[in-house]
């Protein structure tokens, strides 16, 4: 059973692992943030950055009724308005969970997803998902900034502490 504490704690810990790396790739220029490389489904740094913050607000969207499906180039532009935008994402998510009893956070239910289509989720295993997505992505960058030639520092993972 998941808790709203839990899952708080853990949204909390990877939006600072979050925040780091956003603070390393301030260190790209924009054309390097926007340089497209071979082999990665999201091709550039600021593409994947915008992927995990806007997969975080879809799935946030969809246990909340709503279809946030539109990518605003604005909210990617840089990574100032990435930022921006990671702030505004982290506080609905901590909103949704502040709000949301363990009942609710651990009974199925159904949800519409893009499709639209029904399907039935337990909401912590979607906010859990949407958490472990970003260290998925946070490896892609990691391996692009390599690329680049700045690679990211040792601690980006999970904090511990």
């Amino acid at each position: 059973m998941y808790s709203s504490a839990a899952l708080t704690d853990v949204h909390q810990r990877t939006h600072r692992s979050l925040v780091k790396l956003l603070e390393h790739s301030a260190g790209f220029s924009s054309e390097l943030l926007a340089q497209e490389l071979e082999g990665f489904g999201y091709p550039s740094i600021r593409l994947q950055l915008h992927h995990v913050m806007g997969a975080e607000q879809y799935w946030v969207g969809v246990l909340r009724g709503l279809m946030l499906v539109d990518e605003l180039e604005e909210d990617y532009a840089s990574i100032d308005a990435l930022r921006a935008f990671r702030q505004r994402v982290a506080g609905v998510t901590a909103e949704y969970l502040r709000g949301a009893s363990e009942a609710e956070l651990n009974t199925s239910r159904k949800v519409i997803a893009w499709g639209p289509r029904e399907i039935a989720v337990v909401p912590a295993q979607v906010i859990l998902r949407t958490q472990t997505h970003i260290f998925q992505h946070q490896g892609q960058v990691a391996a692009m900034a390599r690329l680049l030639g700045r690679p990211i520092p040792p601690g980006l993972d999970f904090p511990l502490t």
